[in-house]
């Protein structure tokens, strides 16, 4: 009894091993049709994937500003941030994450959205697949193109298309900084005319993406 369950066990991971890097090697080179978030909204779907040659910089000097200032120089996983968040979430109250953009495109393309460990450490799984096997601009390119923007509207192109009537290649710094401000929450954000403190988010990482250009922050995406 023992044995065939081991036996199954062990096949049933080789299986998932087998599995998911096809799927990895897969998506380096062909556009990402749907993700588990998408096919979980209840609303109806807009997206279009853009190739990264066709999304503004300014887009991606933004969400490294607002959400992974480290892009660059991590391996997929910022290990302060996470100590932070770790040391945060033990005091109770509100979660806070820790993850890099690397681990967010992960979750986005390959698993479910939510908490737990169990889901963390497959996430973390598909981190270091995709940091091994996609690259840098590979990895900017999917997040670009999956994350969810707004109600139904998923990736670059759909959002730019939905708040600003135009093409994600010509974005403005403060276009895309509201863009990005509302990446966390996507469906309580509004991007076009934020108030409060929302307003004041996206300008601070208005201001911040002349930091990642000048200091070189996005310049793995390009090389």
């Amino acid at each position: 009894m023992i044995r065939t369950l081991v036996r199954i066990t062990a096949k049933a991971i080789l299986w998932f091993l087998a599995i998911s890097l096809g799927l990895v090697i897969l998506f380096k080179f062909v556009p990402v049709p749907y993700t588990a978030t998408m096919v979980m909204d209840e609303n109806s779907i807009s997206k279009d994937w853009e190739s990264l040659d066709n999304i503004d910089p300014n887009l991606v000097a933004a969400v490294i500003a607002a959400e992974d200032s480290k892009f660059c120089a991590h391996n997929g996983f910022d290990t302060e941030a996470i100590e932070k968040a770790l040391e945060y979430n033990a005091k109770g109250g509100r979660i806070r994450g820790g993850s890099t953009i690397t681990q967010q495109t992960a979750k986005n393309v390959f698993l479910w959205q939510g908490g737990g460990y169990f889901r963390k450490g497959i996430e973390a799984y598909f981190a270091f697949l995709i940091e091994k096997i996609w690259g840098k601009r590979r990895i900017m390119e999917v997040y670009l193109n999956v994350a969810e923007i707004g109600i139904g509207t998923y990736g670059a192109e759909a959002g730019a298309q939905r708040y600003y009537d135009k093409p994600a290649a010509r974005l403005s710094t403060l276009e895309a900084a509201r863009m990005a401000a509302a990446l966390p929450l996507p469906k309580k954000r509004a991007v076009v005319s934020p108030s409060g403190w929302l307003a004041r988010h996206g300008n601070t990482i208005n201001a911040r993406i002349g930091v990642v250009k000048r200091d070189g922050l996005a310049s793995c995406v390009y090389e």
